[in-house]
């Protein structure tokens, strides 16, 4: 069989190990080249691509969450959420407020100015997506997100 493509853009001489090492380096390289794409975007917004999902989470959530729970629904697991919230609060990109019945917790929510700078991504955002994967039809992305779901099964139970 010839080598795939994955294996030429790594200019690996042996073939794979075996169909999960190069399914899972396929998705490992994709990831990161993917990634590079959307924080060039989010760097033009003086933002990086945690920044982006917290606003994300919050203008989604319509109002304040508890930081925790912000944590909770990031895409990619940040280890320092409270930086990350601070660096936002300093922006004017959010504003938190501890929680009357229980000072432990604080809720964060989106500013006028947080609003405004998704908007201004909604469009170039959404471009990207198209420009990295449009060539799919909406078959194969349904496809691709159920093949990636079910891959990720294997940590849902491990992660129990």
């Amino acid at each position: 069989m010839p080598p795939g493509r994955l294996q030429h853009e790594l200019k690996k001489r042996r073939p794979f190990a075996s169909p999960e090492q190069e399914a899972s380096l396929n998705i490992a390289r994709t990831a990161d080249r993917f990634g590079i794409c959307f924080s060039r975007l989010f760097r033009e917004y003086g933002l990086t691509p945690s920044q982006y999902n917290v606003l994300r989470i919050l203008r989604g959530e319509g109002k304040p969450l508890p930081i925790l729970e912000v944590a909770d629904r990031m895409l990619a697991a940040v280890p320092g959420i409270t930086g990350l919230i601070d660096r936002l609060e300093r922006l004017g990109l959010i504003a938190r407020e501890r929680s009357t019945e229980d000072r432990r917790v604080v809720y964060v929510t989106i500013t006028e100015a947080g609003l405004e700078l998704l908007g201004k991504l909604d469009e170039p955002v959404a471009a990207l997506h198209k420009r990295l994967i449009g060539h799919l039809s909406p078959d194969e992305l349904r496809e691709l997100s159920r093949l990636l779901e079910k891959a990720r099964q294997s940590l849902d139970q491990t992660d129990a």
